[in-house]
């Protein structure tokens, strides 16, 4: 049968609370004094767009909250939302002293929260005003985070920008996609509102696809930054795969984002396919929805998820299942309507995984969330861009420094650059194109973000997570195989 709500508003809302509460101001300033306020602070290079974390730190102790907020926004226009979804495990956190002096890292993501709250809760500006338009045009192509940190950097280095996107708000999945414990869609709907600020002009539901051509773009722009991100989720490719309830993970938590909490419709046994984060999220956000059994199902072992532990512990915290070394074979329908999901397990040989024949069994659900993988947006970008040089994973080349394309007035960020990475790398990666774009341009380079914690280094003061962001986990992974 068709999948219901199976909460009420008060109930929904309790679930879906707040996992990581706001400081109150005491426990603010009693964190940000453990701070050890490091020379050339290893927060600083674990940070991609390079946040000058001990100086704003320190800005809280004197209670400096608008000076706080404004070290944080002037490196990473988008530092509220970063705040709440940014993994700080594995970059700032990760990196802190305090970690290895007291198993405890300061609550970076908290305190930077904390700075970025006060100014928008009293409706204050922190961000210089753009400078006078020095008469070129730039089209931003996705309201998402690359698009926003493109479009933030261009207009306050004076350009006129037009940002360009299918949905009817900003934000990308800052807005749409990201799990509603973490972050409120207002949050980052705050964020594209300040961004407005700047300038910036925003043409909502125009879809790249269908509405604009590379002739519009030449005519009315000087050069073109994409950050379209992904496409839909990949194709299973088996039986039952179009029954009503087999739904894309990402609009699922849409569902969660654009609707009433009491009206969003959810299984009583969910099975989310995948185990990346955003596997985790929806398999969580299902379960405190009402689902009474959801369960991952995942055709590799848990060593090879690409999910965070600590994501994997809050989905099993929150009553979650997992079935690793398995993979559906077949939805089951009854009237019409998702019954059951068959699977088989699964071997892995020479990092192939394959079928066991003879394996298979049946697992009643009434919903089914695809979490494996996104679609490249190889042929829309070859079609809008003929020329444009993509690598063998559908991803688009690119200078890392500049961010520019095989054409020269093209510029790229975010997913389809990277293939897929966190919301701050595609700030950070917005931000370059910016400054790659106003080289092209205007013939003028940026520096920065200048780091008063490293006056006096030999490579001058400007090196940060911006230029190369370290992975504390990555690099003691690499440590460990020697």
């Amino acid at each position: 049968m068709p999948i219901q709500p199976l909460l009420d508003a008060a109930t929904a809302a309790a679930n879906l609370a707040d996992i990581r509460p706001p400081f109150s101001p005491q426990e603010a300033r009693v964190e940000a004094n453990r701070c050890l306020f490091c020379y050339d602070a290893p927060c600083i290079k674990a940070c991609p767009t390079g946040i000058d974390i001990p100086t704003f730190i320190r800005k809280i102790t004197t209670d400096n909250l608008t000076g706080a907020a404004r070290t944080i926004l002037e490196a990473n226009v988008l530092g509220a939302s970063c705040a709440r979804v940014c993994p700080t495990q594995v970059l700032c956190e990760g990196a802190c002293v305090m970690l290895d002096l007291e198993k405890q890292p300061i609550q970076i993501g908290r305190l930077q929260r904390h700075a970025t709250d006060h100014v928008a809760a009293r409706g204050i500006d922190v961000l210089q005003p753009p400078g006078p338009k020095n008469g070129h045009s730039v089209a931003v192509l996705g309201a998402g985070p690359a698009g926003l940190g493109c479009a933030a950097e261009l207009a306050r280095l004076g350009y006129a920008v037009t940002v360009y996107d299918k949905k009817p708000a900003g934000g990308g999945l800052n807005t749409y996609g990201i799990a509603y414990y973490k972050m409120r869609p207002e949050v980052s709907l705050d964020e594209v509102r300040m961004i407005e600020r700047l300038g910036v002009t925003f043409r909502y539901g125009v879809d790249v696809r269908r509405d604009l051509t590379a002739a519009d773009l030449q005519r009315d722009h000087h050069a073109v930054f994409v950050g379209i991100g992904l496409g839909g989720a990949n194709r299973l490719g088996i039986p039952g795969e179009d029954l009503p309830e087999v739904v894309d993970a990402l609009e699922f938590i849409e569902w969660i984002h654009t609707r009433p909490l009491a009206d969003v419709p959810v299984g009583r046994r969910v099975a989310v396919l995948g185990c990346g984060n955003t596997a985790i999220d929806a398999v969580t956000q299902a379960k405190r929805l009402g689902a009474e059994e959801a369960t991952i199902v995942y055709r590799r072992g848990a060593a090879e998820m690409s999910a965070y532990a600590f994501e994997y512990e809050l989905a099993k915290t929150d009553g979650a299942a997992f079935l690793f070394d398995a993979a559906p074979v077949e939805v089951l329908a009854q009237d019409g309507h998702v019954a059951a999901l068959r699977l088989a397990k699964t071997a892995s040989h020479d990092g192939r995984v394959a079928i066991v024949p003879g394996s298979e069994w049946t697992i009643p659900c009434d919903l089914v969330l695809k979490a494996v993988g996104q679609e490249k947006q190889a042929g829309l970008l070859t079609r809008l861009f003929p020329g444009l040089n993509l690598d063998a994973r559908g991803r688009v080349e690119h200078d890392p420094a500049t961010m520019q394309t095989s054409l020269p007035a093209v510029f790229v960020g975010g997913d389809a650059a990277s293939g897929g990475r966190e919301v701050v790398n595609a700030v950070a990666e917005g931000t370059k194109a910016a400054r790659g774009i106003h080289a092209l341009l205007a013939g003028d380079s940026v520096r920065g973000p200048v780091q008063p914690s490293r006056l006096g280094m030999p490579d001058g003061a400007t090196g940060s997570g911006f230029d190369q962001p370290i992975r504390v986990h990555e690099l003691e992974a690499a440590l460990k195989r020697g």
